[in-house]
């Protein structure tokens, strides 16, 4: 089975003084090393990329929208443009994975709470059998809850999701 790792929202608009990220640095490097094996065995990278509207921190004329300078990007990965935090809803991503035959996912990225979640959940959703690295996504601290709170709590939801093929695979990227 043919695997693809999805990097959502890695972007220079969702990492700024403004928007701190839980163990930012540690996740960009666990993030290269994941692709580098991921595309040795021949597997597919995609990053997506959330476009925001004008005036957006993340429209694509400006520069938050490109993906962060520590991340490598390879000539064969695929980006996939998204305006919601669900990476298949009016997106090219569906149709991309099935042209390259690819039938499990590891999903990753930021921000947890928002588009790796609602990613998670619509590859459950759509049959994929899920890897939800619990060292490879991150976010912010929020109001009610800090980030590593955060990230524990979906770990736990995402491993014990109800869907018709069970719920992701919970492992660290190491164990990917």
């Amino acid at each position: 089975m043919r695997r693809a790792l999805i990097i959502v929202d890695m972007q220079c608009g969702s990492f700024s003084e403004a928007t701190p990220r839980f163990d930012a640095e540690g996740l960009v490097a666990r993030l290269n090393k994941l692709a580098d094996g991921v595309r040795q065995d021949g597997g597919l990278v995609v990053f997506v990329q959330h476009e925001g509207p004008p005036g957006d921190a993340h429209h694509p004329s400006q520069p938050g929208f490109e993906i962060l300078p520590d991340l490598r990007v390879e000539p064969g990965d695929l980006r996939v443009r998204k305006r919601s935090c669900d990476a298949f809803l009016d997106t090219s991503l569906q149709d991309d994975l099935a042209a390259a035959s690819v039938g499990e996912l590891i999903v990753t990225g930021c921000a947890t709470d928002f588009c790796v979640d609602t990613t998670v959940r619509s590859a459950l959703a759509r049959g994929y059998a899920t890897i939800a690295p619990r060292d490879g996504h991150t976010t912010s601290d929020r109001a009610h809850l800090d980030a590593r709170t955060i990230i524990e709590h979906h770990n736990a939801i995402w491993a014990d999701f109800i869907s018709p093929g069970g719920g992701a695979k919970v492992c660290s990227c190491e164990e990917v």
